[in-house]
């Protein structure tokens, strides 16, 4: 009797468990992929786009694929920014993540390492990166395999003000080229009231980063070549931390620090206010001056200038890349909206609204001559298609995941002039050798 009483409990348990898996897969039904009674599959797709442009395209687009065909349904869902990569990797951890994912392009290899991202290698075709910028398409690589596909980039540039350089008998015949021109141009727009500058013509440090700066004086290579050894501590490296030091002694930091203060702040930009008369920027920041900028102000762009002449105008490229979270319920499906996000029509689409560099060459080159777009947003288009094959794209080394923190700490030392630019530079080149032996020997 008692077995036949034990029997009935392991029955009626496992009974149980299974109603409950039954149940949770319902419930799994909001945040996951499931067949919804029509057939289609219901796709979960994740992005930090909650406003503006951005959202509206990225909206339509979605509505747009899901009455294309009749087997896949996408829904989108927003997280804010900061939010949705811990997100995710507690949706991946908890078995239930979102189907796709807009995730950094600069650290595809370390999720495909953790097993946080799935390989899309089965599903990929001979021509599939054939569409994308080439050193786009090298960062969604983990093992020779793909993990993502590239969506949006971008190219730092210089906006100018032209009337101001007009004024200073600049012409656009005779931008800066090289650094010491750009020294030059820089300091005939500047203006003083007594003993403060009242206008700045340039100073390298708004918007862009010393590491920028480097890979333009070091022939397009970043704190890593593309062997990924570290090349920190370099002759030209020394050369353009100097440089920065010289801007810095110039304006003096007071004036720095109160120009800085207003970037970013609409119509208070010092650009569009003319307090500032060229200023480095992602070319995505035309979005800006649409927004803000006065109906008479008239702006040119132009690539960075080389460290010397023929040492090449090299720039630096961030952007985003799609991916299939670890354990995503349809893979397959996934990968067919990824597919149709990242295809010739829908990236330009895109683009038309976003002024991002899209990762689909032949999109990027047709916004060049697109008929929605004003001439201002041709010319944007055209100098991002201009300057993209000296953009640099600069993945995180698998051996180095937490090398950003142990070079701006030596940097932020030389700019405060504790240590000297030199100084600054071996300790950092030490700091990440030493942090790439200890990841290598693990």
């Amino acid at each position: 009797m008692k077995k036949k009483i034990g029997f009935l409990f392991v029955f009626f348990s496992l009974i149980l468990v299974l109603a409950a898996c039954g149940s949770g897969s319902k419930d799994n039904k909001k945040t996951g992929a499931k067949e919804e009674e029509n057939g289609r599959v219901t796709l979960d797709f994740w992005s930090f786009w909650g406003s503006g442009a951005r959202k509206e395209v990225i909206e339509d687009i979605i509505d747009d694929f899901n009455q294309s065909q009749d087997e896949i349904t996408v829904k989108y869902t927003y997280q804010p920014w900061g939010d949705i990569w811990t997100k995710s990797l507690s949706a991946i951890t908890a078995g239930n993540p979102p189907d796709v994912i807009v995730q950094d392009i600069n650290s595809v290899a370390q999720r495909a390492e953790a097993q946080q991202a799935t390989s899309l290698e089965k599903y990929i075709d001979d021509d599939t990166s054939k569409q994308f910028y080439p050193q786009l398409w090298e960062t969604t690589l983990y093992k020779d395999q793909s993990y993502a596909l590239p969506f949006n980039t971008d190219t730092q540039v210089i906006f100018y003000n032209k009337k101001l350089l007009k004024d200073a008998g600049i012409t656009e015949e005779n931008l800066p080229q090289t650094w010491d021109e750009l020294e030059t141009v820089a300091h005939k727009l500047d203006q003083k009231k007594g003993t403060d500058f009242s206008r700045i013509g340039f100073y390298p440090l708004w918007n862009l980063g010393i590491d920028v700066w480097a890979l333009n004086a070091d022939n397009g290579v970043s704190w890593f070549d593309k062997d990924d050894k570290v090349k920190i501590d370099t002759p030209n490296k020394v050369e353009a931390l100097e440089w920065i030091e010289k801007w810095q002694k110039f304006y003096g930091k007071d004036t720095i620090n109160r120009l800085e203060a207003d970037f970013g702040s609409g119509v208070s930009d010092p650009f569009l206010s003319g307090t500032v008369a060229m200023r480095a920027q992602n070319i995505n920041y035309y979005s800006n001056l649409m927004e803000n900028a006065p109906e008479d102000f008239d702006f040119g762009v132009m690539p960075l200038p080389e460290k010397e002449k023929g040492s090449g105008h090299w720039s630096w490229g961030g952007g985003f890349v799609l991916e299939v979270p670890y354990g995503a319920e349809h893979p397959k499906e996934s990968y067919e909206f990824m597919k149709y996000l990242t295809s010739e029509k829908v990236q330009e689409k895109f683009g038309e609204k976003s002024f991002d560099i899209m990762a689909n060459k032949t999109a990027n080159e047709n916004l060049v001559d697109n008929k929605n777009l004003s001439e201002k947003g041709q010319m944007i288009y055209k100098m991002a298609d201009d300057n993209f094959p000296n953009t640099v794209i600069t993945p995180v080394p698998l051996t180095a995941p937490d090398y950003d923190s142990l070079v701006k700490e030596q940097l932020d030392q030389a700019m405060m002039g504790t240590k000297s630019p030199k100084e600054a530079l071996e300790d950092a080149q030490k700091a990440v050798t030493d942090l790439v032996k200890q990841n290598e020997g693990k």
